[in-house]
């Protein structure tokens, strides 16, 4: 397909709109990226860790009602990335903290952000649910 400039339109490719700039074979990365940074437990990890390097019961009391399974598997996850760092020190008992990383630290202002969007519309989005609910639509 050819766009109104005259070049070509890759296929699966958005034509207009903030998507038309990323080539069309990395949207699927992107996506995953997205889900990565952009899940809940993600991003309050990012947002706790601004505050300095923390060893994982100081992050799991930080981070209220995350499991043991989803804070390690989160790590795991941030740490593939390259947003957060582990850092294991031969110590008895044996000492490991976790940290922003470069990449995580570009991250932090945008998380806190979105989380601080999130507080201060709280109660608005709230009744709207529930005039959702009680409405059916």
């Amino acid at each position: 397909m050819e766009l109104a400039d005259g070049t070509e339109a890759t296929a699966g490719a958005a034509a207009i709109g903030p998507c038309a700039a990323i080539p069309a074979e990395h949207m699927d990365f992107i996506r995953q990226t997205l889900d990565r940074v952009g899940d809940k437990w993600s991003l309050l990890i990012i947002a706790v860790l601004e505050s300095g390097p923390l060893r994982y019961t100081d992050l799991q009391r930080q981070v209220p009602g995350i499991s043991q399974r989803m804070l390690s598997l989160t790590l795991r996850q941030l740490g593939q990335d390259g947003l957060i760092t582990r850092t294991a020190y031969a110590e008895v008992p044996p000492r490991v903290e976790y940290a922003l990383a470069p990449l995580g630290r570009g991250l932090h202002e945008i998380v806190t952000s979105l989380i601080g969007w999130a507080a201060d519309h709280h109660d608005e989005i709230r009744a709207n649910r529930e005039r959702a609910a009680t409405t059916g639509s």
